[in-house]
């Protein structure tokens, strides 16, 4: 078992830049303002940076906030910045774009937007924005600690350190697969992201933060991201293991069953992470929501009183009613969509066999390396099972890119191909081809899928098919089967695309990203799943009672955005 001391910033020799990183909704946020709030508190100069598009620091330190920075009055040397990703990737975008309006076709233009309406240009726009911080010597001289909230991918590092990635080829590239799109709109920056990553390598000045949960998913990409930041040379990193259940109640089943789920998951700690000075914060139960609640979030909990508890104030759909709404609607193709360790395999398994009980025909694919849906799960003769092997599908999909890159592409180009067939969209690409062949296949039979291409995906392929119209030489054609695929997902008579989300604030507004992603992808989405809801359980501890009580406000959010179509489930213990 990994051997953690607690988050105790008095007994850490923090460095000058800060950096916290990991999977959506482990904490990095509250974490990084927790850190920034401590050190002033210490007496120490600190400026706090968010690159969050959903960022609620504004609420957190109940004031307007800006690029600029402003001070904090209840909080004496702490000067917080909120940087706008999304603004900044749209002024991105539109600064290279612009150029070729007008003198390319309107295909041609289309193609380059969506080429750079993906996740990966709002974190490049947001790292060309805090690079302006980074390389601040008057900054580094005024403050003793520059906080960032959250820390560009291995991907984006490695892409602005490729030679190609500034070249104009890329206005040419058609394979489709591009997240970054072309970076020489911001040619004249090349110097200054140089000695970013510099300042990022050097052991002295810059510290990453790796923020995970006690939990098998957040604990794997913790492991992932460690790996490859290190091989960029970001080698001064921390651990820590945030949200952990201190101890069990004796005479809660929920609390016994979080306890040992999470100590099971620390046993199985990624070997690559052990030797990581490591630190652990327990779970609170209460809203990290203002100042107060921040101070006290490495120290105390706030007990809340029990009669002070609201239950749910709006009518409760089950999973039950989702299933019956896709019999009564005659729906072919179920997606379930969210972000990784959501539990969409496991609801996607429980859609399949209840439209099986019914007595329809149906076949259930995954994703999932653990593969999870075995045949010990599955007792019907009316549900068939298949398994998409990730890996094989993106290996195949960038031999067959890079294959037709070479013909016509020098070796320096080909690195550029190769790194930007890293980034997510690609793995999209690749699993959604395959994906598009089963359901191709099954016109006789309904599909449930345990995950979904993005709409900025959907879109990207859409856009590169128009493209290849104009553009002769092709790099990764599209078959037919994708090609006939997208109309049918924009059926709302045929598909439904069910978002999974958790009763949080990260899961729920990266959520509602997806959903705006697929509104303009005009793709139908009526249902909502808010997963493992400790709210829905009979917890007598009066730990998890106020943590179930936190989950009210995000579960009527979800309720709002849905129209009322949200599925709850509780909390379970796998």
């Amino acid at each position: 078992m990994l051997e953690m001391q607690n988050y105790d910033l008095t007994k850490i020799n923090f460095t000058t830049y800060l950096f916290f990183t990991g999977k959506g909704g482990v904490g990095k946020t509250s974490l990084a303002c927790a850190t920034a709030v401590g050190l002033a508190d210490q007496g120490k100069k600190v400026l706090l940076i968010s690159t969050d598009p959903a960022s609620n620091l504004q609420d957190v330190f109940n004031q307007e906030l800006n690029i600029h920075g402003k001070n904090i009055e209840e909080v004496p040397g702490l000067t917080v910045a909120n940087l706008d990703p999304e603004l900044a990737a749209a002024e991105y975008k539109e600064s290279v774009v612009a150029p070729y309006r007008g003198k390319l076709p309107a295909t041609v233009i289309q193609n380059m937007e969506e080429q750079l309406s993906g996740s990966c240009t709002v974190e490049i726009a947001a790292f060309n924005e805090f690079c302006t911080f980074l390389t601040d010597d008057a900054k580094q001289e005024e403050f003793d600690h520059i906080i960032f909230d959250t820390a560009p991918t291995g991907h984006t590092l490695r892409m602005l350190q490729l030679p190609s990635a500034w070249n104009t080829f890329i206005n040419e590239s058609t394979h489709g697969a591009s997240c970054l799109g072309q970076l020489s709109g911001l040619q004249e920056k090349k110097n200054i992201y140089k000695q970013a990553v510099e300042i990022l390598s050097d052991i002295c000045l810059t510290q990453l933060i790796l923020v995970t949960r006690p939990e098998e998913s957040p604990l794997k990409e913790a492991s992932r991201s460690s790996q490859e930041l290190k091989l960029l040379g970001l080698k001064n990193q921390v651990l820590v293991v945030n949200g952990l259940l201190d101890k069990a109640n004796i005479t809660d089943e929920i609390s016994q069953f979080m306890f040992h789920r999470q100590q099971l998951a620390l046993e199985n700690l990624p070997n690559n992470l052990k030797n990581i000075e490591s630190y652990k914060v327990s779970l609170r139960s209460y809203h990290l929501s203002n100042i107060n609640s921040i101070r006290k979030m490495l120290h105390e909990e706030i007990s809340t009183k029990l009669e002070d508890f609201e239950n749910i104030s709006f009518s409760k759909n089950g999973l039950g009613d989702l299933i019956d709404d896709l019999y009564l609607t005659h729906k072919r193709v179920i997606f379930t969509m969210g972000k990784g360790g959501v539990g969409k395999t496991t609801l996607a398994t429980q859609i399949a066999q209840g439209l099986a009980k019914k007595g329809l025909k149906v076949h259930l694919t995954t994703t999932d390396p653990a593969n999870h849906l075995n045949s010990d799960l599955i007792n019907s003769s009316f549900l068939t099972l298949s398994h998409i092997d990730e890996k094989k599908a993106l290996n195949e999909y960038k031999k067959e890119v890079l294959d037709k890159a070479r013909e016509t592409l020098s070796d320096e180009d080909i690195a550029y191909i190769e790194e930007d067939l890293r980034s997510p969209c690609t793995q999209e690409i690749a699993v959604f081809k395959a994906f598009a062949q089963i359901v191709e296949k099954a016109d006789d039979e309904i599909v449930v899928i345990d995950t979904a291409p993005t709409g900025h995906t959907l879109l990207l392929l859409d856009a590169s098919e128009s493209y290849h119209k104009e553009v002769e030489r092709s790099r990764g054609d599209i078959p037919n089967s994708v090609k006939n695929l997208l109309p049918r997902l924009r059926d709302s008579n045929v598909t439904e695309v069910v978002i999974v989300t958790l009763p949080e604030a990260t899961p729920v507004l990266e959520a509602e990203r997806l959903q705006k992603d697929l509104k303009r992808a005009n793709i139908f989405n009526k249902w909502w799943i808010v997963n493992s809801c400790l709210s829905l359980t009979n917890t007598n501890n009066p730990f998890l009672m106020s943590k179930a009580q936190s989950e009210i406000d995000w579960i009527a959010k979800v309720d709002k955005l849905s129209h009322g179509n949200v599925a709850l489930v509780q909390w379970m213990d796998h």
